[in-house]
């Protein structure tokens, strides 16, 4: 017998993400994406012109952001199931997404075999985070009882260059003299994400060398 189609729609302002994300689904013959936004009032007119299971929508677009969209929905009562993806793991993010109604929250840097089972699980009525989240708060979160009220979704607190948490604490091991290895076994994380979070640092920062992201950290009080 074969599996039931799971029917996907991608929601994020940069084309490169979403084919990416399409191609990494597509792989699995029981997820099938039938539709792209590239901003939250986009990703609400195709959800309800197309009805997908899930939506996986990013938090930061134009027009109207995923925080917002999700909830949009949810106080619609809209029927589809919401996973934000993001790179930012701040809790707050975090709080306000499962406030909105979402079901999920991957950080964009999750690996392919936990982003099918964030997808999976979800589609079966179950809830998945990653990111620096304690499952005691989630259980906490879920417990309390729901209401239909409207959130008031807050925007978490500024950083210097819009740095993430973790893109934070890799700076703060680069600097204090760990190597791409010794970070990536501290963090968790593979080496090569590892990489992508010191190329991230780089660039924002807009600096060349470890003498100028020293210089430039002391300077804002990132460390």
């Amino acid at each position: 017998m074969a599996s039931e189609i799971t029917k996907i729609l991608l929601a994020d302002d940069h084309s490169l993400v979403r084919d990416g994300i399409r191609l990494l689904l597509e792989e699995e013959t029981d997820l099938d994406v039938i539709g792209e936004a590239s901003n939250g009032k986009e990703a609400i007119e195709m959800v309800q012109q197309t009805m997908p299971d899930i939506l996986i929508i990013d938090i930061r677009m134009p027009e109207m952001n995923g925080i917002e969209a999700v909830q949009w929905l949810n106080e619609n009562g809209i029927a589809v199931k919401c996973i934000i993806l993001s790179m930012h793991d701040s809790e707050e993010y975090i709080l306000n997404a499962v406030k909105a109604g979402a079901s999920g929250y991957l950080l964009k840097d999750t690996d392919k075999s936990e982003f099918i089972k964030a997808v999976r699980t979800v589609k079966e009525g179950g809830k998945y985070f990653s990111g620096d989240i304690s499952n005691v708060l989630v259980n906490n979160l879920f417990n309390q009882s729901s209401t239909q009220q409207k959130v008031e979704v807050k925007p978490s607190k500024e950083v210097p260059f819009d740095l993430t948490n973790k893109e934070l604490k890799v700076l703060e091991l680069v600097l204090s003299g760990y190597t791409n290895k010794e970070i990536s076994e501290k963090l968790e994380n593979s080496k090569r994400t590892i990489e992508t979070h010191r190329f991230n640092l780089m660039r924002k920062m807009k600096v060349k060398n470890l003498i100028e992201l020293s210089t430039k950290a002391r300077e804002f009080d990132l460390v």
